[in-house]
């Protein structure tokens, strides 16, 4: 199983220069960058390590995952972001799971061990919104164990899964599609608790209001193709 690790950037310098020489390269066979855009000194950053980045022609999320699977020689890819929200201690963690034989492996922020950034809040409405859409996710269409974190970027997918889920969600649902059309074809799913923090820059993160009616949007088409496309690829991946 060789294991590409993607990391993720769009004016990131601030993660990148705090986090860089954290992240276990060892662990993975090849890393290298997707980059939407940056302008602050990201790209330069990782060209000046050696690292090798990829630009984007169309901006989003789901287009970056597009443009990693296209360039990794892996086997399975990994996604890391380096805006502090993940724990570059946690990438050990994914291959030997890998190599279990799951096609998917989430580090998930709901499970009682694992944290979440806004566990110490009185209010968390991300944190609900959230378990939300993985009790929507889990109850229509999982048929083997429940899913605590259908949602979290922080990931890994084999190319054989990739191009049975034939992903096409934009921006930030392409995770959680890629969660549903795992849990239509019955595809092994892996979780294990990790520590979510908050982000170095104090940035905000995506919108939460917006964010969330994409994630309904994203809901209510899978409802719509749910059975067909299932069935149909549910019978290319048989064959």
């Amino acid at each position: 199983m060789k294991l590409s690790l993607v990391i993720l950037t769009y004016n990131e310098i601030v993660g990148v220069r705090a986090l860089f020489d954290k992240i276990p390269q060892g662990s993975v066979d090849e890393v290298f960058v997707v980059d939407g855009g940056s302008t602050d000194g990201t790209v330069e950053f990782f060209k000046e390590k050696g690292v090798t980045v990829f630009g984007q022609d169309v901006r989003g999320r789901g287009e970056a995952f597009r443009v990693a699977f296209r360039k990794a020689s892996g086997d399975a890819l990994l996604f890391f972001s380096p805006d502090g929200n993940e724990d570059p201690a946690d990438i050990p963690k994914f291959k030997p799971l890998l190599e279990k034989g799951y096609d998917m492996v989430i580090g998930t922020r709901m499970t009682p061990d694992a944290h979440n950034e806004e566990d110490e809040l009185l209010l968390k409405p991300r944190k609900w919104a959230n378990n939300a859409f993985n009790l929507m996710a889990n109850l229509t269409w999982n048929r083997q164990k429940f899913v605590t974190d259908t949602i979290n970027g922080f990931r890994a997918i084999t190319k054989k899964a990739w191009h049975d889920l034939a992903l096409d969600g934009p921006g930030y649902t392409i995770e959680y599609q890629s969660s549903i059309r795992a849990f239509k074809l019955g595809l092994k799913v892996a979780e294990f608790p990790t520590y979510e923090s908050g982000r170095i820059d104090n940035r905000e993160g995506a919108p939460s209001i917006d964010t969330g009616l994409a994630f309904v949007k994203l809901y209510l088409s899978e409802l719509k193709v749910g059975k067909s496309w299932s069935r149909s690829r549910g019978d290319a991946v048989s064959r």
